[in-house]
């Protein structure tokens, strides 16, 4: 069977799928209660009895095998499974965090992270790498830095961490640590902004204020690193770094899969594509503005702090380093075991097709 007649055969039976899968589980216990007395289906979102899922879950996996067996685009094999994993949590009684924020950070960012990893890589080292080799062509070719800072840019930064100063950072009045962590957040935004708004552009945007970004930073870090302002530098951006950094890569990957749905639709419209990829892109978006929010309240109130010692400053920021990490190579892993019994019962249905 071709793919477009399968998708028009089934397509009402998977939405009404994913719209019951939607309810949180507040609403499915309700639901359940009130089905198990009337014995009458559920409101018109559901669209159909609730003691009918476990049928309707193994007609999902059904199709998802098929849909794997056939060869079908991967845009609706990935959908299938997205409904297989909604059936096993809501079948099977996957237990909810507390509150949406909650699960969102106890495990959908790091899974959406290491979902989307191809992206991850791709936009850390277009921003890391340039940012990496500046630093080290720096200390051979000093003059460099300046074919990217302007002397009068680098003459202000170089005076923000002069080792005669009190706060490090910027220059400061009595507008006091507020007034800087609203700076420093805007900043922030502002570079997120511009490399996941330009995915728009096909990708290509997205490229550039990464690939900017990176040499842009690498140049004044190169610069503070050769004049010898190593402990004013190096001390000011370690504790906020893991942060600051991390959620470029996370807003330079959002909008290299946003590019990417522009660019390769599959048989979708290119609007269909952005808008069926955009739950995912926006999670990665939520994910750096929030460690956007957590580096600049570290840089108002703890890196433009002179009261540190420069060795703990370095130590807490190689901490928040591996926290970081860690957080996104394992934290949310438990789910793996759903996601495993879901395809399980996918490979089980076609094992079961193939026989018959």
């Amino acid at each position: 069977m071709k793919q477009e007649n399968f998708e028009s055969q089934y397509r009402a039976r998977w939405d009404q799928f994913e719209h019951g899968m939607s309810l949180t589980a507040t609403q499915r216990r309700t639901l359940k209660t009130d089905n198990s007395k009337t014995a009458k289906p559920i409101d018109a979102a559901f669209a159909w009895p609730l003691d009918e899922l476990p049928r309707r879950y193994r007609e999902i996996c059904h199709h998802l095998a098929l849909a794997r067996d056939r060869h079908y685009s991967s845009t609706l094999v990935e959908r299938l499974e997205r409904l297989v994993l909604a059936g096993h949590q809501a079948l099977y009684g996957a237990q909810e965090l507390s509150g949406g924020v909650g699960r969102f950070l106890r495990a959908g960012l790091p899974r959406l992270v290491r979902q989307h990893s191809s992206y991850i890589w791709a936009s850390a080292l277009l921003f890391v790498g340039p940012l990496i080799a500046c630093i080290i062509a720096i200390q051979y070719f000093p003059e460099f830095a300046y074919t990217i800072v302007s002397p009068e840019q680098m003459a202000e930064v170089q005076q923000m961490y002069a080792p005669g100063n009190q706060r490090l950072g910027l220059q400061r009045d009595a507008s006091g640590d507020f007034a800087m962590f609203g700076f420093y957040v805007a900043n922030n935004v502002r570079i997120d902004f511009q490399c996941f708004a330009g995915g728009l552009l096909f990708g290509v945007g997205a490229i550039f204020f990464l690939l900017f970004n990176g040499l842009f930073i690498g140049a004044v870090a190169g610069h503070l690193t050769h004049v010898g302002y190593i402990e004013t530098f190096w001390g000011f951006v370690a504790g906020h770094s893991a942060f600051e950094l991390t959620g470029i890569v996370l807003s330079g990957a959002a909008g290299l899969m946003l590019g990417m749905a522009l660019i390769a639709p599959g048989r979708q419209t290119r609007f269909a594509a952005v808008k069926s990829r955009m739950p995912d892109i926006i999670g990665v978006v939520y994910g750096a503005a929030l460690l956007t929010f957590l580096a600049a309240f570290i840089e108002a109130f703890w890196s433009a702090s002179r009261v540190p010692p420069v060795q703990v400053k370095y130590a807490v920021g190689i901490a928040l380093w591996a926290v970081t990490l860690a957080y996104f190579i394992f934290v949310g892993r438990g789910g793996n075991a759903a996601a495993n019994s879901a395809n399980n019962a996918a490979t089980n249905a076609a094992k079961a097709n193939s026989a018959a």
